[in-house]
């Protein structure tokens, strides 16, 4: 059993219900955003949104600032933009040319890689100030965890896109193959391995669907509260080391998967497995567990009842391990973060600061989830009938209008449209009702431990990757290549490569409160 495990306050504050309506005001003599008889001028500024990949809506429009939304955000916001969508791989070029825009948008917190240091040199403005004078809205809504997570030094230097519950992922499973078992939705690991002998009996190909790095297939190892993640670090007789090192719990995880792997309840080949092949398996009907975001569950019951028609699929409570523990990591609260130039006129800033504070408005979530009346919605009885996307095409509008634009808003679901429809509100039941009662926190570092980026093989690349040298044995354990019982060794080739470094690095920081983010509910 663990002993000493961490114990942490909660970071996160309780989120004001419902929206909040009206617009930032502002001194005696200037103008509020939304304004339409504000004698102002518009205020003119560049902004750059992050993306990973430049595919989508964005990349088939020639020229954004022509662009119809942009044009309505502008017209309800009194801006002048000039818009930008930036893969994040071509970031650190922009930094190194200096060619920053008026507010940059950044996947992540501000001592990221892809910040390339650009906040501690003073590239971007803290905004404390600002904050508190002209973003009422955002100061209300925005979770003080994310405001934590934007700032560097005790100062804010980012307008956060935040989670207000940090537990995203999901157990989801094929109530109609459950049904034909005759077995209620396991709760116990010990149950959930029972309910995939029966799928395997039903023919199901793969009972539960495994992938490559375990990613999106590690609800054992939650169970057992041995994620190896970048955030999943705790604190066990006085230093801070990776969940991993829990022997007992890490070997009774693998011997569950070696487990279903020897009785053919996930795919033979899963060490292989491509996000490709993964997700095309689960909507062709050939999976009966498996664990992807909740906000998935619409796209999973349309797919699945395409090639299965009497298909159901719901989110279950994830499986809990000996300490009752289960679920998946939590997420940090910030999902996208943006910056200020520090070149940016005091006047520019203001302006600047009251764009983003009118997005926590009723008027912003009403424009960035239905769009525009007469176009993708109309009003009947009071009640908004809104023309839902029909084409792959209309849906990447959707979400650059929904997703990119909306620079800061709670992004743990958009509960205006998926309060629309049945599946949309069976989705905001799972979140409140399941995942609100599940998930695994940690401590995490940011910036990166230094350390970890000498020894690239023990660090873990990604929120939701472990490292190399881990993964590769747990692989080869199930498999049967190497003894679980090795684990131990596993841990001490870890910290002969390197990472007693880690573990000492970790330990001083933590103990000095230098970059620390513990994340918990």
């Amino acid at each position: 059993m663990k002993k000493n495990k961490m114990i942490s306050l909660s970071l996160v504050t309780a989120l004001a219900a419902g929206s909040l309506a009206g617009c930032s005001g502002g001194e005696s003599g200037t103008a509020t955003v939304g304004d339409k008889t504000a004698e102002n001028k518009k205020t003119a500024f560049s902004i750059s949104y992050p993306t990973t990949v430049n595919t989508g809506y964005h990349a088939r429009v020639p020229d954004l600032n022509k662009d119809k939304w942009v044009i309505k955000l502008e017209e309800l916001t009194n801006t002048d933009l000039d818009v930008k969508v930036i893969e994040e791989a071509k970031m650190s070029v922009m930094f190194a040319s200096g060619d920053v825009p008026d507010v940059f948008g950044n996947l992540g917190t501000p001592t990221n890689k892809v910040m390339s240091g650009s906040v501690e040199a003073g590239v971007f403005l803290p905004l404390d100030d600002l904050l508190k004078q002209y973003a009422p809205n955002l100061m209300k809504k925005v979770p003080k965890a994310a405001w934590d997570a934007v700032s560097y030094q005790g100062k804010i230097y980012g307008i956060p896109e935040y989670l207000d519950n940090p537990s995203r992922r999901a157990t989801f499973i094929r109530s109609d193959l459950l049904a034909k078992t005759g077995l209620k939705a396991p709760t116990t690991v010990d149950e959930f391995l029972t309910v995939l002998r029966e799928f395997k009996k039903l023919g199901v190909e793969n009972p539960y669907q495994m992938r490559e790095n375990f990613k999106y297939a590690d609800v054992i190892l939650g169970a057992f509260d041995v994620l190896p993640y970048r955030d999943q670090f705790e604190v066990v007789n006085g230093e801070v080391v990776p969940k991993f090192f829990d022997v007992e719990n890490m070997q009774k995880a693998l011997q569950v998967y070696k487990t279903m792997y020897d009785e053919g309840l996930i795919p033979k080949d899963f060490a292989t497995i491509t996000s490709t092949d993964y997700t095309k398996n689960i909507n062709g009907g050939k999976a009966g567990i498996w664990s992807s975001n909740a906000t998935g569950l619409v796209g999973f019951r349309t797919s699945n009842k395409q090639v299965v028609p009497e298909a159901k699929v719901d989110i279950i409570a994830s499986p809990k391990g000996p300490e009752g523990k289960g679920g998946y990591f939590y997420y940090t609260p910030v999902i996208r973060s943006f910056y200020i130039n520090s070149k940016v006129p005091q006047e520019k800033a203001i302006g600047i600061m009251k764009f983003f504070d009118w997005m926590a408005t009723e008027e912003a979530e009403k424009f960035f989830t239905f769009g525009i009346e007469g176009d993708t919605y109309t009003v009947e009885n009071g009640a908004i009938k809104y023309k839902f996307p029909a084409t792959k095409e209309e849906t990447e509008e959707e979400g650059f209008r929904s997703g990119t634009l909306w620079g800061s808003q709670n992004a743990t679901y958009n509960k205006a449209r998926l309060s629309l429809d049945e599946n949309g509100r069976d989705t905001i039941k799972a979140f409140d009702e399941v995942l609100a009662k599940e998930g695994l926190g940690g401590i995490g570092f940011y910036p990166d431990l230094t350390s970890a980026a000498k020894y690239p093989d023990l660090a873990a690349p990604s929120q939701d990757v472990g490292p190399k040298l881990i993964i590769d044995h747990m692989v080869k354990m199930i498999y049967g290549k190497e003894p679980i019982s090795d684990w131990p060794k596993v841990i001490e080739e870890y910290k002969s490569k390197g990472g007693n470094e880690i573990i000492k690095e970790a330990t001083e920081r933590y103990n000095k409160k230098q970059g620390v983010m513990v994340l918990t509910k």
